[in-house]
């Protein structure tokens, strides 16, 4: 009998259902996160390293690029927050079933999107 299935899969042609979207960007926001750390300790070091470097921070991050940034940072850190919770949840056995984590991961990005707009708004 000969097998009919792929043996390459075209990831771009497959459309994925929205629980792999949600655990793939959780991935991605854990990897972004751990590279934008490098831009939180370099503002942390310049924050307490003397009044001067401090103002100079202080003034730096009243751009809009920083502000961007720092919006992009809360966001991705939120969001991975809230899948990283989502995960901790159904290891507890709830939502593992599939309207459970269909209805998990649209909660998850409602959420992100609400907060992260509350957090725009603190941030300018």
């Amino acid at each position: 009998m000969k097998d009919k299935r792929p043996v390459n899969l075209d990831i771009g042609s497959m459309r994925l259902p929205i629980t792999a979207w949600t655990s793939i960007t959780h991935r991605a926001s854990g990897v972004f996160l751990f590279v934008a750390m490098a831009f939180l300790v370099w503002a942390l070091d310049m924050s307490l390293r003397s009044p001067e470097s401090f103002a100079s921070l202080q003034s730096t991050m009243t751009s809009p690029l920083a502000k961007v940034i720092l919006l992009v940072i809360a966001a991705a850190l939120i969001y991975h927050a809230l899948a990283g919770v989502r995960h901790l949840i159904m290891d507890f056995g709830i939502g593992e079933s599939l309207e459970g984590g269909i209805l998990g991961a649209r909660l998850i990005i409602v959420l992100s999107v609400v907060l992260t707009l509350l957090a725009g708004v603190m941030i300018w």
